[in-house]
């Protein structure tokens, strides 16, 4: 069953990739604004894939809310449980997920039901609806909804070949991760160390570089751009949850509304714990130097490969290349022509 499903993801990527190779010709006959949209298209479609999982838990939680029967005899959020597992398994069969991608989503699930259930305890948040698969007040389909994060980190790390300037040590990097896991905790018995941490995350990485291959040519922006643009989409997403009843903060007891702009920070603090995580898997795997080990200043320099096609729609000629290119054309022009 396995080997199926890998041959019929393997079959429809072949497809998608003819579809590409297509695309790339009409982009080539109609100029820079079409290999513009080719591009944006193709970032988009890779950002899809990046957010499967995530996707899919999204969607159960609020196809659940909208059609699920309130008398079924499964509660809705053992529901959750089962279709979780029930993805991972598919994702996993059809190729569409690795094993060490697998592997995060698991970490980063024991991660947040661990603080799951201690936040549900001192109040912070509370799942209204009855449950059997659950620890303490806290269902078990909620671990996935933070796995989620961790593997569109994992996913997109690998579909857009990421390469970094100026990275700092993952050792840095681990102890900040450690300090922010541990002030989610401490916080409610002493000062929040946030702001703090903050700093720490901005003098870590103010400097860092993220560059992303979306076809041929590698892409660049700052690593801390990166972070806040997914804590973003993460809030957007949290606040679909709270919609679909999946969990309620203390505001929405009596009635859904906005979830706070200030968790915004929150989810940055707990994005960057997935960040780190990921990093350490991706550090193990690539054969290539460890990341953050050599600087980059030049991204063209990460993908030798480059088109023609590529090169000649977003760089342009040198003035003396152009001016040797022109030279010769007119040597061509004036040599005189062979007999027939």
């Amino acid at each position: 069953m396995a080997a199926t499903g890998t041959l019929e993801a393997t079959s429809l990527l072949k497809r998608v990739a003819a579809m590409d190779g297509q695309a790339v010709h009409w982009a080539g006959r109609h100029g820079r604004w079409a290999v513009a949209l080719h591009e944006l298209v193709c970032f988009g479609l890779k950002q899809a894939r990046a957010c499967l999982f995530g996707g899919c838990m999204l969607a159960l939680l609020l196809g659940t809310w909208a059609w699920y029967p309130g008398d079924a005899w499964l509660a809705r959020y053992d529901f959750l449980v089962l279709a979780a597992l029930t993805l991972q398994v598919v994702l996993i069969a059809t190729g569409l997920e690795t094993r060490d991608e697998a592997l995060v989503i698991f970490a980063f699930h024991v991660v947040g039901t661990a603080m799951e259930v201690f936040k549900t305890a001192m109040g912070s948040w509370e799942y209204p609806e009855p449950s059997v698969l659950r620890i303490g007040g806290v269902p078990l389909f909620t671990g996935f909804m933070y796995a989620a994060v961790g593997s569109y980190i994992a996913r997109a790390w690998r579909l857009f070949d990421f390469r970094f300037v100026r990275h700092p040590p993952l050792a840095a990097t681990a102890w900040l991760a450690l300090a922010i896991y541990v002030n989610f905790f401490t916080h409610h018995f002493l000062p929040d160390m946030r702001w703090l941490l903050f700093l720490a995350l901005a003098w870590l990485f103010g400097r860092t570089w993220i560059l992303f291959r979306i076809r041929d040519l590698h892409r660049r922006m700052p690593l801390l751009l990166g972070f806040v643009l997914v804590a973003l989409f993460i809030w957007l997403a949290e606040n679909l949850g709270t919609f679909a009843a999946a969990w309620r903060y203390p505001a929405q007891r009596h009635g859904w509304a906005m979830v706070p702009l200030g968790k915004l920070g929150a989810w940055l603090l707990l994005m960057v714990i997935s960040y780190v995580m990921v990093s350490a898997v991706a550090r193990r795997r690539r054969a290539s130097p460890p990341v953050g080990a050599h600087p980059v200043r030049d991204p063209s320099r990460l993908d030798p490969s480059y088109s023609s096609f590529m090169r000649g729609a977003f760089q342009q000629p040198k003035a003396g290349q152009a001016g040797q290119a022109r030279s010769a054309q007119n040597a061509r022009r004036a040599a005189p022509k062979g007999r027939a």
